[in-house]
């Protein structure tokens, strides 16, 4: 399973601090038997996240592209508009999940916006900016994700 991690931000892009929630998703991908393949940081650009988000998945030939940020109600937090934009069919029930996974944790739940589909033969998932918010939304979608890589595997 090949997998590539996105993470939409500013600040991360331009190298103005560390990127900590890309390498937790990475961490997480490794620990599905993912072999990442890619990982790097964009700027909150609606284009720019599209295009990365379609080079992974049909030139990088990834069974899951895991992005993280830009979820958010912030004017320039367009992240799921640009997932939307490359997905052929949503998987609602997966950013459903993570939103009801952190309702225990955050009363700010509702105003997380990630999206979830496939493009061809790639899963993406659009997690939450905070290194924290994603390891409380890990533990609930983790067999999900395997399970549906599983289910698109590319075949040669």
């Amino acid at each position: 399973m090949r997998a590539a991690v996105l993470t939409v931000s500013d600040s991360r892009a331009a190298g103005e601090a560390e990127d900590e929630s890309g390498a937790r998703l990475a961490e997480f991908a490794e620990s599905l038997g993912a072999e990442v393949v890619g990982r790097e940081a964009v700027p909150d650009e609606q284009a720019q996240i599209e295009a990365r988000l379609r080079h992974w998945s049909d030139e990088g030939r990834c069974d899951l592209v895991l992005t993280t940020g830009g979820t958010g109600f912030a004017p320039r937090d367009v992240t799921p508009e640009a997932t939307r934009a490359v997905i052929e069919r949503e998987a609602p029930g997966i950013a459903e999940a993570m939103r009801a996974a952190s309702r225990e944790h955050t009363d700010l739940w509702m105003v997380s916006r990630g999206a979830a589909g496939v493009r061809g033969r790639t899963l993406i998932v659009n997690f939450p900016g905070s290194p924290k918010a994603i390891g409380q939304s890990w533990p609930v979608v983790e067999p999900t994700l395997k399970h549906a890589a599983e289910t698109l595997e590319r075949r040669a």
